[in-house]
């Protein structure tokens, strides 16, 4: 497979308030480095395609406030590589942004165009096996107009991801099944018995399409916003685009691919996969995935002593220490001018913790 027709497109517009005060919004955590190795969840990302997309056919997706940031992490990005959204409008709109951008790039027909969409914060530990699947994804969309997306097999009952139940009698080829339907985050009872029946799959957000039959799925299933780029073309990848996006992105209606097209289309398919994938998504999967001591505690970046305490996750700047007692499955977090002290099972009150911070001190604390 030649790989000058491979593209990806990362989504980096994200502001990680879930894992607030380390990731803020001026360096949310796509920019940070969370495991000490020297990259940014970012850099990871970009450097996981380097070997089956080149350099030239990455495209980042991001809020124009993030635009700074990227060129300093990926200098080897042209200007012209990083597509600034000037409002937030979810995942559609951004990937109609980039199916635009890479119709005005590319001479070859559409279908010889291989696309991989993928989130800019998400941790993959077997990346030569990633790889391996994205170029059998790439296969398959190539020779099939079909929407592939990777579902992820369940290691545990998750209640904090949405999933996809593949149909087992509708096999496309070789381990590529059609989806028969994507559901919500299941409460534990639910996802016991996804995780029993074996035909359940976590939904990893990774798609996989050419160009030519995204672009017709975004006309069928999304008319609206295929109207909106449509006064776009000639405009797209010309000096004028930056204006123009500023002036007509954010007539989009926010909505998420999910919706606007995944559960619509009737020729979805999944490839159930397997390379180490977790979508860093709150502090407990940061927690789960890192190095614990002996009493199940994590410390990041920082320093800490911990006595008579069990289960809990803590980062500071560098440079500093923590001394914990007598407290167990805490999460204990210091980035700037802020200190967050939470219990990890219910840290998905941290979004509210971030708006009742802005509404009581304006942008201070963000």
């Amino acid at each position: 497979m030649d790989n000058k027709n491979n593209y990806c497109v990362i989504m980096a517009g994200g502001v990680g308030s879930r894992f607030w005060p380390f990731s803020r919004e001026k360096k949310p955590k796509q920019f940070l480095d969370f495991f000490g190795t020297g990259r940014s969840l970012l850099q990871m990302t970009v450097d996981r395609f380097r070997p089956i997309i080149p350099i030239e056919n990455v495209l980042i997706v991001t809020n124009v406030a993030y635009k700074p940031l990227i060129m300093e992490q990926v200098p080897d990005l042209k200007e012209s590589q990083i597509l600034c959204e000037p409002a937030r409008r979810n995942t559609a709109p951004c990937i109609a942004y980039a199916v635009s951008a890479i119709k005005a790039r590319v001479s070859c027909p559409q279908s010889d165009i291989r696309i991989v969409v993928a989130a800019s914060d998400h941790l993959i530990l077997e990346e030569e096996k990633f790889r391996q699947t994205i170029l059998q994804a790439f296969d398959f969309v190539s020779q099939n107009k079909a929407i592939c997306t990777l579902g992820m097999q369940p290691t545990r009952p998750e209640t904090g991801y949405g999933y996809i139940q593949r149909d087992g009698a509708n096999k496309a080829c070789e381990n590529i099944y059609a989806v028969k339907e994507f559901k919500e985050k299941p409460d534990l009872a639910t996802a016991q018995e996804y995780l029993k029946s074996g035909e359940y799959l976590w939904n990893s957000g990774i798609f996989i399409w050419s160009l030519e039959t995204i672009n017709a799925a975004i006309q069928q299933h999304m008319p609206e916003i295929a109207a909106i780029f449509a006064k776009g073309d000639g405009l797209i990848g010309t000096k004028d685009e930056a204006e123009w996006i500023k002036e007509n992105f954010p007539k989009c209606p926010n909505i998420s691919v999910d919706y606007g097209i995944m559960e619509k289309a009737d020729n979805v398919f999944v490839l159930p996969s397997s390379f180490g994938w977790s979508d860093l998504g709150t502090w407990g999967s940061l927690y789960e995935l890192s190095e614990k001591d002996e009493s199940e505690n994590v410390s990041l970046h920082s320093d800490a002593m911990f006595y008579d305490a069990t289960g809990n996750v803590v980062t500071l700047e560098s440079g500093k220490l923590a001394v914990v007692q007598g407290v167990n499955d805490l999460v204990i977090a210091e980035q700037g001018n802020v200190l967050l002290i939470c219990k990890k099972a219910e840290e998905q009150r941290i979004k509210q913790f971030v708006a009742d911070a802005q509404e009581k001190f304006g942008g201070k604390f963000n």
